[in-house]
Parts: C-alpha cells; structure tokens; sequence
C-alpha cells in the first residue's frame, strides 16, 4: 500500500486581495494533515473510503426552478477530481490506468465533526495528487504536484487563490502570489495537461520563508466554522459595485505584504507584528464596506486579548468564524494569553509549523524543489 500525506494551513496575512491575479499573501503550513492510501484493487470496481466524510452533507440552492448543488465544501468532489486530473496526466507518461481503493484519513476537522478551517479541500486534493504520482510512478516536482492540484482544485471551486494548495505542497512559512485562473481556464481548453503543467503560470510565485526565532504562533478557534467560497462570492459583489474602494484595499494589502515578507528576511518580529496588525484593519475596513461580517465578535474577542498581552491578532482566512491568529514573542507570557481564550470558550489549537523536506532515496518517486 501507497501513503502520502499533506498538511492543513493557515492564511497569516494577505486574505481577499490573493484571489486577485500576483497580490501575495503570507500562509503557514501545520502538522495535521489528510493522509491518502492507495491499493490496486483485486475485483474489478475500486472504492473511495473515507471515515471523516461517511457522513457528510451537500449543500444546494435554487436557481429558478432548478436545484444547484454547490460541490465546493464536498471533499468527494475534490478527490474525484484529482484523480481525474492525476490520471490524465498519467497517461502522458504512457501509464496503464488500474483499478485501486483509496482510503482517506484526515485530522484537520475533529472526530466529533468540528471543521477547523485548516483546508481540508486543498489538503485532501493533494494528498490524493501525490499518492497517485507514487501510484503511477510519475517524474514530478513539488511544482509539478502543485500544479496538478491546482488544476484538480480549481476545477470544483472555480474561485479562491489556490494558495492553500501551495501550503499543502510547500510546507513551512511561505509568500503566495496568486496565478491567473483565467489564463489557466483557457488554455485548459486547448492544452494538453502535459505542455500546461511545463508552462511559466502568469503571476505565480511561491517563496518560502524563514520565520524569525522569536516567533510564536498561536491558533485560536472560535467555534464557528465558515464557507470560504460563498464568503469570496460576496466580496466579488463589493469588487464589482465599488471598484475604487476596492483597488485601494488590493494596493494596501499588497504594500502591507511585501513589507511582511522583509520582516521575515530580516528576522524582524516587531516589523512582522506591526504588518498583521496593519493587515487586521484593512480586513476589517473591507468588511464594513462590503457588508461582510469577517471579524465576528468571538474572533474580535480572540484579538484583543492577545494584545492585551502584546502579541498582534487578526483573523486568518476568509474570517466569518474558523480561526484567528497570534504571533506573539515565544519569550513572553504568552500563556496568559491561552487561559484567557479558555475563560472566553475559545479552543486553542495546539498546532506547530510543519515543514516538508525534500524526499530523496532509492525509491524512483520523489519530490524536489527547483
């Protein structure tokens, strides 16, 4: 049996403005993850088994008289994808398809069901990618898993960054300016996936970061899980109806990112803090211009407490509930901070940063960084 795994994230900085084609944000890989098995099948049909989403649930609206499903928050929908994705790239490569069982295990929502916003569709499109890349012992690099995966997620979606998938891939702290997904539609339609995962993506730039050694992360929940894809479909509204508060907002963040990415190259904590405080406020301003209620007051709350005890908060992800984020000096009492939250009933989530390295062996799949 084939394993691979990857890791959930989170946005520290840059939310909103990154699904806009080279705006950056800053996001940070942790140690859960969805871990994908697979088995050639010995009967003629395979099986897709997942003890998380047994019992999961599908969402739709109507449009006139008709019923929409919206397969965005359906993990099923993201592993066929990929698979289909997967495989046809393999075929590229002159690979017989086979029949196998996939098994998917994640820990990015609890065993009682409680979604973290840690992206589990982003985490399980990967891991699935790369499990089958193993599977059909494909030549790939991390570039080449992530824009496979890209592809594969986009495909479901239809709108985000994609940068989650880059955490999944990369691992560690990294800076994410987002693609064009137009330029990706399009030439989806007369490209063979061979010569477009080989193609320069318009715009796109991965960085891994160094995060100064005094940082602490601290991950604070709020009880509340939220839909990035609906959440990202009403700032679109906002974008289209006010164009010129909305550009404001992509320059500050953009400005607000590149200075953070200096903060990281400088080791420079106090620089860092300033920027994800500076970044709060700009998602808080976008807020109440859209009407999007991104900092609840359960994710206020989680804010200012830690700055009461001098570390720098803000929402991390689309915001209307999930998580927020801390960094905070690691020399300082930062565990104040956790006693506060649990007075309060926000859950801390006791993550770390996790970092991928490169896989090197006798085994004739393996990643590597270009």
């Amino acid at each position: 049996m084939i394993t691979e795994k990857a890791p959930g994230k989170l946005y520290i900085a840059g939310e909103y403005a990154v699904v806009e084609n080279g705006y950056p944000a800053i996001l940070v890989a942790l140690d859960q993850f969805v871990t994908c098995s697979i088995e050639e099948s010995a009967a003629e049909v395979g099986k897709i088994i997942s003890r998380q989403y047994h019992n999961n649930a599908l969402q739709w609206h109507r449009l006139g008289e008709q019923m929409v499903v919206d397969n965005r928050d359906n993990p099923f929908s993201y592993i066929l994808s990929a698979i289909k994705v997967t495989e046809e790239y393999a075929r590229s490569f002159a690979r017989e398809l086979r029949i196998f069982d996939l098994h998917i295990d994640s820990q990015l929502d609890s065993d009682s069901g409680k979604k973290y916003g840690l992206g589990s569709s982003a985490a399980v499109t990967v891991a699935t990618v790369k499990a089958l890349c193993h599977f059909y012992n494909l030549p790939v690099t991390k570039d080449e898993i992530f824009k496979l995966a890209a592809i594969a997620h986009f495909e479901v979606q239809g709108n985000g960054s994609l940068g989650d998938v880059a955490a999944s891939v990369y691992g560690g702290w990294i800076a994410y300016h987002s693609f064009d997904r137009q330029w990706l539609a399009q030439q989806r339609k007369y490209l063979d996936l061979r010569t477009l995962v080989d193609l320069p993506w318009p715009d796109l730039k991965i960085e891994s970061l160094r995060a100064p050694n005094n940082l602490q992360l601290l991950i604070g929940w709020t009880g509340k899980p939220a839909s990035t894809s609906q959440l990202v479909d009403k700032i679109s509204l906002f974008k289209a109806r006010q164009q010129k508060e909305y550009r404001q907002f992509l320059e500050d963040s953009k400005h607000c990112i590149q200075r953070m990415v200096e903060g990281f190259h400088n080791a420079d904590l106090e620089s860092i803090k300033n920027e994800i405080r500076y970044n709060r406020e700009l998602l808080k301003q976008l807020g109440t211009n859209s009407g999007v209620h991104i900092e609840t007051p359960v994710l206020n709350k989680l804010c200012q407490i830690a700055e009461d005890f001098g570390g720098a908060a803000k929402t991390s992800g689309a915001g209307g509930g999930d998580c927020g984020i801390v960094a905070i000096d690691r020399d300082s009492n930062f565990k104040q901070v956790l006693k506060k939250w649990a007075a309060n009933k926000i859950e801390q989530l006791p993550l770390s940063v996790h970092f991928i390295e490169n896989v090197k062996g006798e085994i004739k799949y393996h990643l590597i960084k270009k």
